[in-house]
């Protein structure tokens, strides 16, 4: 088993998808080790996604993701990383999967419901940015 970070986004959060994007993620096979409700300020959002901060669409996600709040969860299953980011779906839910979250539950390209890990290392520092070792649960 590992672990990987998804955050449900503003977006989803105040269309209030985020209750059948966690049951999605459970029928999957996905289980909870944390769960918050947060709302992330300039500095932690520019800090977090600051492997963009040279891409031309970093200033609009930022303003985007503390645009609202987000719930963050971290949660586990056989290959966390890759079998969420198939769970998922396409970043423009135009191009995602039937069936995926955002194909169900995206409004667009830029507001796409929901944020997964893409590696294996960026999970551990994802996971840390928004949970302690003491906010993680192991069943």
């Amino acid at each position: 088993m590992t672990r990987t970070l998804a955050i449900i986004k503003p977006d989803a959060v105040a269309s209030r998808k985020f209750g059948a994007i966690l049951d999605h993620l459970s029928r999957e096979g996905f289980a909870p080790r944390g769960l918050k409700m947060t709302r992330l300020n300039r500095a932690q959002a520019e800090a977090f996604y600051g492997v963009h901060r040279e891409r031309p669409f970093f200033p609009s996600l930022v303003s985007f993701m503390t645009s609202g709040p987000v719930v963050v969860v971290a949660l586990e299953a056989e290959s966390a990383v890759s079998r969420l980011r198939e769970v998922i779906g396409a970043t423009d839910p135009a191009e995602a999967d039937e069936g995926t979250i955002r194909a169900l539950y995206a409004e667009s390209k830029e507001r796409n419901a929901i944020h997964a890990s893409d590696s294996d290392e960026n999970a551990v520092a994802e996971i840390g940015f928004f949970f302690s070792k003491a906010d993680l649960l192991s069943l």
